[in-house]
């Protein structure tokens, strides 16, 4: 136990060490030159203008969690096409007994040589195996897409009609106060 206890203290401080070695090199090395152009704040190449502490609209986050969201999604149809390509491929009846062997042991990421004749898979199991994917994809999308249509509903993705409706409500709810005082 001491053994282990302590190559972690030596990876724990061979980490802290690689990690403040480049700033505390940068401390000395750098040129300090500052002047009141390199010193100011620099946002997007423009001058800043009022303060930044501003509040920011909460349907900036709502976007970008909503882009990131549905990009991750669509990144598990990679492993999905693999295995669906290979597995259309052994679907075709024409292919030779050796290259059968060769797409079955790359199908199921096998050394290659490991399947033997008996263990090869067919044709017929090939096509299953597609058709099961392909129902599998189809139900992961439609998922998907019930998600999509949850959003699009709720309006999340309406920006300007959003920003319409509130300064509507706002106008009438003006208006309407402004008729009951009178």
């Amino acid at each position: 136990m001491t053994d282990l206890t302590l190559h972690i203290l030596l990876f724990t401080l061979a980490a802290a060490a690689l990690l403040l070695a480049p700033l505390v090199i940068g401390i000395f090395i750098r040129p300090r030159l500052p002047t009141e152009e390199k010193v100011s704040v620099y946002e997007c190449g423009e001058p800043t203008i009022g303060s930044s502490y501003i509040q920011f609209d909460i349907r900036f986050y709502v976007v970008a969690l909503l882009f990131i969201l549905f990009d991750v999604e669509i990144v598990f149809f990679f492993p999905w096409a693999t295995i669906f390509g290979g597995a259309t491929q052994l679907a075709d009846s024409r292919l030779t007994g050796e290259t059968r062997q060769q797409l079955t042991d790359k199908l199921f990421n096998l050394p290659a040589g490991t399947t033997t004749p008996e263990s090869v898979l067919t044709s017929s199991d090939a096509l299953l195996l597609a058709q099961t994917g392909l129902a599998d994809l189809l139900v992961f999308f439609g998922i998907l897409l019930a998600g999509f249509a949850y959003i699009w509903s709720r309006g999340d993705l309406d920006w300007v009609r959003s920003m319409m409706r509130q300064n509507q409500d706002r106008s009438s709810s003006a208006s309407s106060m402004n008729s009951s005082r009178d």
